[in-house]
């Protein structure tokens, strides 16, 4: 067993004790702070019975898929964005600015209006995932795109590349591990973008059961929504590190 995994072991069940004391204590009513076995009621109960009419694995799964949506729509984007930021400097001119605005703006403060212009259906939740995971990606692929060394574009020419090739052959697997920060990052925002993005008409979803339920002060089951929208979150940032590995296993080696 790692050292690592009995220090992160360690550090969930000591905020675990925390929480349990602080609500045994009663030091706040169990509206503010739900009782851990009431959340583990609430996770039985919306599982097996549901919750809005829906189980709670279709709540998250409803969720992922629009989160995975809009990360994979922003990473594409993003990738497209970057590589033009970086690469062209009339590009950089025009976008630069517009991407720095977008990643400044707070989803709510567009989400409405993106309600009117799709409707009240997928097609805004997703496009609000996208608008908010473009921007982390588009600035890390363009930050590394800037830092490839020109030697290797040097070597790439000399060996018979074109010019259309070597961004994708040269530049793009160079600002690899830069890349897949930005794709975790962008996936994070994503996560906490959700609850955002299931304002209206989410349920089914994570974001809209957490809306709903702190309508009617169901304290256990917004803290049961955030502890599957964090464990989720992890595992799949879990994921990403593993695929980064795999794809750039030469990170912090060269």
């Amino acid at each position: 067993m790692s050292r690592a995994f009995v220090l992160r072991a360690g550090g969930v069940l000591a905020l675990l004790a925390l929480w349990w004391a602080a609500s045994a204590a009663g030091i706040w009513p169990e509206v503010f702070v739900p009782k851990p076995e009431s959340v583990w009621s609430s996770l039985v109960e919306t599982w097996t019975d549901g919750y809005a009419g829906h189980p709670l694995w279709e709540h998250l799964g409803v969720s992922l898929r629009r989160i995975l949506l809009g990360s994979l729509y922003g990473v594409l984007g993003g990738v497209v964005a970057g590589l033009l930021i970086g690469l062209v400097p009339t590009v950089r001119a025009l976008l630069g600015p517009l991407v720095t605005f977008v990643r400044t703006l707070p989803p709510l403060a567009y989400f409405s209006l993106l309600v009117i212009w799709f409707g009240i259906d997928e097609t805004p939740k997703v496009v609000l995932l996208f608008v908010a995971a473009l921007p982390p990606v588009a600035v890390a692929t363009a930050d590394a795109v800037r830092g490839v060394h020109e030697d290797y574009v040097h070597a790439a020419r000399s060996l018979g590349a074109t010019r259309r090739q070597i961004p994708f052959l040269i530049v793009l697997p160079s600002a690899l591990p830069e890349l897949m920060t930005g794709i975790r990052v962008a996936v994070g925002v994503a996560y906490t973008t959700v609850v955002a993005a299931e304002t209206v008409n989410g349920v089914p979803g994570i974001g809209g059961m957490i809306r709903d339920a702190q309508r009617y002060n169901q304290s256990d089951v917004v803290v049961l929504g955030l502890l599957v929208i964090g464990a989720s979150g992890l595992l799949i940032d879990a994921l990403l590190q593993l695929a980064e590995r795999r794809l750039a296993p030469w990170r912090g080696r060269a």
